[in-house]
Order: structure tokens, then C-alpha cells, then sequence
């Protein structure tokens, strides 16, 4: 049976686990996430958080192209140059590396719960979207406040999730409980933030441009933004 595994560590950790994890399973990327806030020490100011992604079996074919919206700066142009490639950009953006930073950690302490290491939903719906299909089943062996469960809820996959300490399991249950957002645009999953799609398969954007409003001229994204309708 196929399955796949995702690690989420700072990437002194990551290096320990790699080495068992590597006679044991198939590895597929380093994902490199977001940037920490501060230096820790005397040594280089940590750029970034890691997520090893492994397989037990091959993919064949499970494995699923992303897509996030393109960068742009203040003035709304795109900070990436693409000379006199633009004719040829996707609408909705680039394809994901494995280079993230487009997902940020929660910082504000009002759209926090009282766990310390508490990841964003849409983090966890971006790597749901390119590993798994609807009704599978996600494991989390260190489900916390229940983050993994809301994003596997709002896809329609089904969760299990282990957590010793009784008080973040009772505020995963009443998130669960509560969380009634499927992540839908039509009869497609996404994810969204702040009311803006984020993340999206490649192979489902035949169904689902017809739902944002595009320039007619490809290269006019350079200063336009594509908008969900309505």
C-alpha cells in the first residue's frame, strides 16, 4: 500500500530524522517554508523551517503540480522578471517549488490558539491538495489544537489524530466540531486565505478559470490581478 509522510522541523532536527527515514522509505523533497523572526544564538539567523516529504511505495502518478498566485510588489506589478516571456505566464501564477514562502506563520496572538507551535490550515491544505485524494485518510500522531482535522475536514478527507495533553484535545474537538467551510470553488478543492484562493492543482484549472476574471491580453497580469468573480 502507498503512502506518504510529511516531517515538519527546523532543520538541525530534520537531518537526524532524514537519516533514519532514508533506509526506510523513498524520499521525495526538502520543502523549505517561511523565515523565523529572530536569531537564535551565535550563529547564522535560521531562514527557514523545513518539511521532509517521503513515500513508502511510489507515487505513480499521486503526486499532484500546485499552483500559488504570482508575487507582486507594492505597486502591483510582478516582482519576478519575466522579460519578454510574459505572453507566456499562467493566470492564476507559477508552479510551487520547493522554495515557500508565499504561507506565513501565525503571529498575531489574536488568530492564535495557546499552543506554540501551531501551523496554518492552508500550509496543511497545500500539501493535502498535491499528496491526497477526497475520502483518504490522514494520520497526525501530534495533532495539537487540530489543524491537520480542519484541513483535512474542509477537503473531505478523513483524519485521525493523536494528542496527549486533554486540554489542546478539547479545543481541537470544538474547532472540528464547528468547522463547517468546505473548501470548494464548484466541485473543486482549493485553498483559500482571506476569502482568495492560494492553492490549487494544475490539472484542475481547465475547470476552474471560468470562476476569475482574466485579462484577454496574458501579459496584462504584469499590473492586473485575477479576481474571483462575484
Amino acid at each position: 500500500m502507498m503512502a506518504v509522510f510529511f516531517l515538519h522541523n527546523i532543520p538541525k532536527w530534520l537531518t537526524f530524522y532524514a537519516s533514519f527515514l532514508n533506509t526506510r522509505a523513498i524520499f521525495r523533497h526538502w520543502i523549505s517554508w517561511d523565515a523565523m523572526s529572530a536569531p537564535m544564538g551565535k550563529t547564522l539567523q535560521p531562514a527557514h523551517y523545513g518539511i521532509l516529504f517521503y513515500s513508502k511505495g511510489e507515487l505513480k502518478g499521486r503526486f499532484k503540480e500546485i499552483r500559488y498566485p504570482h508575487k507582486k510588489d507594492r505597486k502591483g506589478t510582478l516582482l519576478k522578471d519575466y522579460g519578454g516571456k510574459k505572453q507566456m505566464l499562467h493566470p492564476f501564477g507559477p508552479l510551487c517549488s520547493d522554495v515557500w514562502s508565499d504561507i506565513h506563520r501565525i503571529r498575531h496572538a489574536k488568530k492564535r490558539d495557546k499552543h506554540p507551535c501551531q501551523l496554518p490550515p492552508h500550509l496543511l491544505e497545500r500539501l493535502i491538495l498535491m499528496s491526497m485524494e477526497e475520502g483518504e485518510v490522514i494520520l497526525d500522531p501530534f495533532l495539537g489544537t487540530g489543524t491537520t482535522a480542519i484541513a483535512a475536514k474542509r477537503l473531505q478527507r478523513n483524519f485521525i489524530g493523536f494528542e496527549k495533553d486533554w486540554h489542546y484535545c478539547q479545543i481541537a474537538r470544538e474547532k472540528v466540531d464547528t468547522e463547517k467551510f468546505i473548501s470548494k470553488l464548484g466541485n473543486v478543492y482549493v485553498s483559500f486565505y482571506l476569502h482568495e484562493v492560494i492553492t490549487l492543482r494544475e490539472y484542475d484549472w481547465p475547470n476552474l478559470k471560468d470562476f476569475f476574471e482574466i485579462p484577454q491580453i496574458i501579459k496584462d497580469i504584469d499590473t492586473q490581478k485575477i479576481r474571483l468573480r462575484g
